[in-house]
């Protein structure tokens, strides 16, 4: 029988990145002796991606004495340890495999950070692959993306599959674009109502695991 794909996105889908990074924002300033008002453009610049080059300009900006290698290695470490996931999500994404999913991480950024959080959480030990954009220099919601990451799992889009994700655009809107039915992890926001909405919305990732269990179930029934 062939194995369902679903792909899920990292950040504020399987782990909550804004609060680790307004945390992580908090103790970064108060390392550096910079003043509190700073935290905002600091949270701001990482927030929108993170990558070393983002260091290289807070380094200037602040005058640091670290190295920007430096400071990129402090934040991959920072972030490690204060990051996690739910342990209701870890145990759906074994559920899911253990229901015949393929089970991957498609997500935009930079491979250290994303694959240490990946590590750090232990998400990377329960998905049979993960895809991070900078790897092929291929972002979601290019299609080229979702397909990069299908093969990752042992997969192909042809064979159709499954995109869970929180951003409108480059999750739901790139995941319909790729031939793949979508599940928006809405965070307590309101679909635009003049977008093509996605196929399910749920409140987090524990949800979409849930909704997609009883499909596999259903499908199994039907094939049978």
């Amino acid at each position: 029988m062939q194995r369902l794909l679903v792909l899920f996105d990292l950040d504020n889908t399987l782990v909550d990145r804004r609060e680790t990074l307004a945390d992580w924002a908090a103790e970064f300033t108060a390392r550096h002796g910079l003043e509190d008002k700073e935290q905002a453009y600091v949270l701001g610049v990482v927030s929108e991606r993170a990558y070393p080059s983002t260091f290289d300009a807070i380094r200037t900006r602040y005058l640091l004495p670290v190295s920007t290698a430096g400071l990129w290695r402090a934040y991959c470490t920072d972030i490690a340890a204060m990051v996690s996931c739910p342990a209701e999500v870890l145990d759906g994404l074994d559920e899911l495999r253990e229901a015949g999913w393929r089970v991957g991480v498609a997500t935009n950024g930079a491979v250290d950070i994303q694959r240490t959080k990946l590590r750090a959480t232990g998400i990377s030990e329960r998905v049979d692959g993960v895809f991070v954009s900078e790897e092929a220099d291929a972002r979601k919601p290019q299609t080229r993306h979702f397909a990069l990451a299908a093969a990752r799992c042992g997969g192909v889009l042809g064979d159709g599959g499954w995109m869970v994700g929180d951003n409108p655009v480059n999750d739901i809107g790139g995941g319909r674009s790729a031939g793949l039915r979508t599940i928006w992890v809405n965070n307590g926001r309101s679909w635009l109502p003049d977008d093509p909405g996605p196929d399910h919305t749920v409140p987090h990732a524990r949800a979409a695991i849930d909704l997609l269990l009883l499909y596999a179930a259903d499908h199994a029934r039907i094939t049978a």
